[in-house]
């Protein structure tokens, strides 16, 4: 309930009760939730208002008055500014346990089914690990990062989850750069921004350039990959669009063949520019392996992958069934699935080109009823249509992979009229976020 004594820029002090969906303090004053930038569960804190809604504001610390011990000092010198961290104020192991929380405040507010969230499986070196950064350049020639909501660019000092080349091959383009930096707020100028994508175990390496338009520029190709011999291409990407879509659709190669080689396990996948790949290799295995397990997969089954990417998860599962099936949207990520089957051998494997909500409701109709199905949706989660095709089919056993856990958990409360959902295990796929994929492992209803 709104509480009119609270306004803009008072001050309180408080005590810090829980975490918010980003990692954020909780605070209750007479009933009414105040989310606090940078507080940690236990704390006393003296607070400033910095925003007021109906339901809930927004504050921030002034002073720490009692500390909780998990508090820990950042490790990088932008954070607080740079929006792409989250919780590096917090120790490692807590960062775990608030994202355990997380998923399980939403079971108990949501699901009928109050299973207990297993602990998040983490990273051990949690640094450095992202095999795709986009950054966003300066009219000042700046190599940064968005702001937190807002598209201020802060400048990378030494980014803790991009990798060090990364960091290195953009501010090298840019410092080299002859022509115009594109402005948001004039819509003029021609680099919009630059994107790497790295083979975290063959080491390839995929530059982007990100352009407002075509246009005839010239780049010394040879002194960048003297530079940087680990370059295997580089793409000039034109986004025509004022949009936040970061690609556009048209890829042009100006050195290399336009995509890179990277292993997963024990598979090697083709990566192009506008394909889905999971950006932490590390925890992807992790998080495919244990999806495997709980699937307990058998040589009689037929497995459904939907939002197969470039066949990722497909292709991992594929020893193990009879047959598998992916369904993805983005036209070269089913060329790239297609050949990634290829390099890796794999024979028994379909892909189809297609919006899943249309094109599974096809494939059911033709008749083909796999057993087992895995879904990888984006982050808005599945449609309604194939949620009812889910509930229809009945499955022996459904695998939920999610990135957002606020639509896995809207979704599972629908599943859940069908099926029991058995677990739900975060990984950390996103260390010092506030995101974490999630595992759910659903079979049918006993008594069905």
């Amino acid at each position: 309930m709104y509480n009119q004594i609270i306004k803009k820029n008072d001050e309180y002090i408080v005590d810090i009760i829980d975490y918010g969906a980003n990692g954020e303090g909780i605070a209750k004053i007479d009933g009414y939730t105040i989310f606090v930038q940078n507080a940690l569960k236990g704390e006393k804190c003296k607070i400033h208002i910095l925003k007021v809604l109906s339901s809930h504001a927004f504050a921030k610390v002034e002073e720490v008055l009692e500390e909780s011990t998990h508090r820990v000092i950042p490790d990088c010198i932008t954070y607080g500014r740079c929006g792409g961290c989250d919780l590096r104020h917090v120790d490692h192991e807590e960062t775990l346990k608030i994202k355990q929380e997380k998923v399980q405040n939403l079971v108990n507010k949501m699901l009928d089914e109050k299973i207990i969230v297993s602990e998040t499986i983490g990273m051990e070196n949690p640094i450095f690990y992202r095999n795709k950064a986009i950054f966003p350049i300066s009219q000042n020639k700046e190599v940064g990062l968005f702001a937190k909501r807002t598209h201020d660019i802060v400048e990378i000092k030494e980014c803790k989850i991009q990798t060090k080349i990364s960091q290195d091959i953009a501010k090298y383009i840019v410092s080299n750069w002859k022509y115009s930096i594109y402005d948001e707020k004039t819509k003029k100028g021609l680099l919009r921004s630059i994107m790497i994508r790295e083979g975290f175990y063959t080491h390839e390496i995929m530059c982007l350039l990100v352009l407002s338009k075509k246009a005839d520029i010239k780049i010394d190709v040879k002194e960048l990959i003297n530079k940087f011999p680990n370059i295997k291409t580089i793409v000039i990407n034109i986004n025509e669009k004022d949009t936040n879509v970061v690609l556009g659709k048209e890829n042009i190669p100006i050195y290399g063949e336009g995509y890179i080689i990277d292993k997963l396990g024990d598979y090697t996948f083709k990566i192009s520019p506008n394909s889905f790949y999971q950006v932490n290799p590390i925890q992807t295995v992790k998080l495919y392996n244990l999806a495997m397990e709980k699937a307990n997969l058998k040589q009689e089954d037929v497995l459904c992958d939907l939002y197969c990417g470039i066949g990722t998860i497909g292709i991992f599962a594929a020893n193990f069934v009879k047959k598998v099936i992916g369904i993805e949207i983005v036209e070269d990520a089913i060329k790239d699935a297609k050949e990634n089957a290829k390099l890796n051998n794999i024979q028994n494997i379909q892909f189809i080109l297609g919006d899943v909500e249309q094109a599974f409701t096809k494939l059911l109709n033709n008749n083909i009823k796999p057993n087992v199905i895995i879904v990888d949706p984006p982050r808005k989660g599945l449609d309604k249509e194939t949620i009812s095709n889910l509930n229809k089919l009945k499955l022996e056993r459904l695998i939920y992979i999610s990135c957002n856990p606020a639509s896995l958990v809207r979704d599972l409360k629908e599943l859940e009229k069908v099926y029991d959902i058995k677990e739900i295990c975060p990984v950390d796929n996103f260390p010092y976020t506030a995101h974490v994929e999630c595992v759910a492992l659903l079979q049918l209803e006993q008594d069905m």
